[in-house]
């Protein structure tokens, strides 16, 4: 009888392991809007880097379109306003860009990205003296924003003498 117990429960917890192996049950994480524009963001960087301006074109469109939906949804989000700043500017609408960033900065004053894109689209835009302003507000961050912009300030100064 103790046998006959054991083999049928044996068999019911192989049926029922052999029946769920094949499902998954795990909720699939659904990606917000912000995710899908910074993965689009990514792979626009990489088409860059290789010259490949009109496909980086294209994945900066589709991520803009991302995070202005995400805004609707999660409005005044800094790291959102950061990423269409720098979708717009790298569209070419540096006006637009910068009121994106500046819209940010109101929210988080010492957001090293807005900091180190907005000094960028000032560098763009031939204002070195407010790119510098935001070099300023980076350097005590030891971090690679500030490295990257000084950098680029740095390229300009030396391409002017």
């Amino acid at each position: 009888m103790l046998k006959n117990i054991s083999l049928i429960l044996f068999l019911l917890l192989f049926s029922t392991n052999s029946y769920s192996a094949g499902s998954d049950s795990t909720p699939k994480k659904v990606k917000s809007d912000y995710d899908k524009a910074v993965e689009s963001i990514k792979f626009a960087k990489k088409y860059e880097k290789k010259g490949k301006v009109e496909k980086a074109k294209k994945r900066y469109e589709k991520a803009q379109k991302f995070l202005l939906k995400s805004n609707q949804s999660k409005p005044n989000q800094a790291d959102t306003l950061n990423y269409l700043g720098f979708t717009t500017r790298k569209l070419g609408d540096y006006e637009n860009g910068e009121k994106y960033y500046l819209m940010g900065l109101k929210i988080d004053p010492n957001h090293k990205g807005i900091n180190e894109y907005l000094g960028e689209l000032y560098v763009t835009t031939n204002r070195l003296d407010l790119a510098k302003e935001r070099l300023q507000v980076l350097k005590s961050c030891n971090c690679e924003e500030y490295a990257e912009l000084k950098d680029i300030i740095d390229g300009v100064k030396e391409s002017k003498y």
